[in-house]
């Protein structure tokens, strides 16, 4: 990645050079497809829950087996493409997407839950992959003075292909499925239970094949083109001297712990918006299909903001240092999160839809930091962030398992400390003078 100088004005330098520009705008449709992945799953939660006639701590290993892929494939997905290169990376990742797409027409045959979790946590093998190698390969395709703007533009389109999955979600799978709830389903003869079940899991089934072929689609795409090679001739695997430089720089392991927390917060949140709607809607008078239909809308509202304010965040990325920047959010985040916690109904579900806009800054703008002039070790240092992402497959069934047993408006304390640990991370890097360097001896 080339180092800017001194006299180098962020303002001045391009953010996409003209010679990256073709490579950029394919791996940055890499990010839209796994926003896809990412909320088309999410509302799936309580539709599985539903199907199933499971709990809330049940239906959350969805979210489990899904970011549980990222955490088990980053480590090789990461020697991989240091081996190799960042293209390959891609074509890999983008092969075991398509495999775990099209893996759900055996999982609808067999009509239990586990062979889901197993096509999740395969096709989340592949996300590793693309996000392992696509990040990093982002923040080399031009001066690393406007890496981080970079990044944040790329990451922009992530949440448009999330708004794809909420509405195929919304209207191709939730819309279609029966509006039975679970404990209204479990007073089914079995026959009608298991009928219900089969069709239901039929409808959930078709998005997923079809993403799966436009993965297809993808992969040839990037197979033909040829695609720069920034930061692919080094091919040795000094495992022990890489890990040693970023475990000396507080910026990385600071950045690797703030993303764990981050992407818990984010599902948490995105995940149990579902429920937390349903709630209030109920509390009104609807019935449990009808609320359910009713909220699904505030995911919708939830991922527009997202996207939105992402393009903000990324504008004023060029005035505002992204540490500061990071602090702000994160703080507004904790606030909105108080009336969620005590206040509930219309106002608390308005108020989580708000979250979505301080999150929206937050996974590149941490990434960016934590990688800052790391040079060919962010190869394996990405890997390490998108482990982080286990926070996702943990905390959802923490959260669920408050739901269960005490409540479901106070177990957003979990993301309120999320984000805590979000703003010292932008407190310490937005005192800091200068990028950290570290040496590559």
């Amino acid at each position: 990645m080339p180092e800017p100088t001194v006299a180098e004005s962020q303002n001045s330098v391009e953010v996409v050079p003209k010679s990256y520009l073709v490579a950029f705008v394919l791996t940055t449709f890499c990010f839209a497809l796994w926003g896809f992945a990412n909320d088309i799953t999410n509302p799936l939660v309580e539709a599985f829950g539903r199907i199933f006639n499971q709990s809330n701590f049940a239906s959350s290993f969805v979210q489990f087996a899904f970011y549980g892929g990222y955490c088990f494939m980053a480590l090789p997905a990461a020697l991989f493409i240091k081996k190799f290169s960042y293209k390959t990376g891609l074509l890999v990742g983008l092969a075991l997407y398509a495999l775990g797409g099209l893996a759900f027409i055996p999982a609808a045959s067999v009509g239990e839950f586990m062979p889901f979790l197993i096509a999740f946590f395969v096709m989340t093998c592949g996300l590793s992959f693309l996000e392992t190698s696509a990040n990093p390969y982002i923040l080399s395709m031009g001066p690393a003075s406007t890496a981080t703007q970079r990044l944040n533009l790329a990451q922009s389109f992530n949440p448009l292909g999330s708004i794809v999955g909420i509405l195929t979600a919304k209207y191709a799978i939730l819309s279609n499925i029966n509006a039975l709830d679970g404990p209204e389903r479990a007073k089914l003869p079995v026959e009608q239970f298991d009928a219900m079940k089969f069709s239901d899991l039929a409808i959930v089934r078709g998005p997923y094949v079809a993403i799966g072929l436009v993965i297809v689609t993808m992969f040839v795409l990037i197979l033909v083109k040829k695609m720069p090679h920034n930061q692919d001739s080094d091919t040795s695997l000094d495992i022990v001297g890489t890990l040693r430089r970023l475990f000396a720089n507080s910026r990385y392991v600071g950045g690797v712990i703030a993303q764990a927390f981050y992407v818990g917060a984010q599902i948490m949140c995105w995940t149990f918006t579902a429920q937390y709607g349903k709630a209030v809607y109920m509390a009104e008078g609807l019935s449990a299909g009808e609320a359910a239909a009713s909220a699904s809308s505030f995911t919708l509202y939830s991922m527009v903001l997202f996207a939105v304010a992402r393009f903000v965040c990324t504008f004023l990325l060029k005035y505002v240092q992204p540490g500061a920047l990071l602090l702000v959010l994160a703080t507004g985040a904790m606030g909105l999160l108080v009336p969620v916690m005590l206040v509930g109904g219309q106002t608390g579900l308005w108020a989580l839809v708000g979250v979505s806009g301080c999150m929206s800054l937050m996974f590149p703008t941490i990434y960016g930091i934590a990688l800052d002039r790391v040079g060919d070790d962010a190869k394996l240092g990405a890997a390490g962030l998108v482990m982080a992402i286990a926070g996702g497959s943990i905390m959802p069934p923490l959260q669920g398992y408050l739901i269960d047993t005490w409540s479901l408006n106070l177990s957003f304390v979990l993301p309120l400390v999320c984000f805590g640990v979000i703003a010292i991370y932008g407190l310490f890097t937005a005192k800091a003078k200068a990028p950290l360097e570290i040496s590559a001896a």
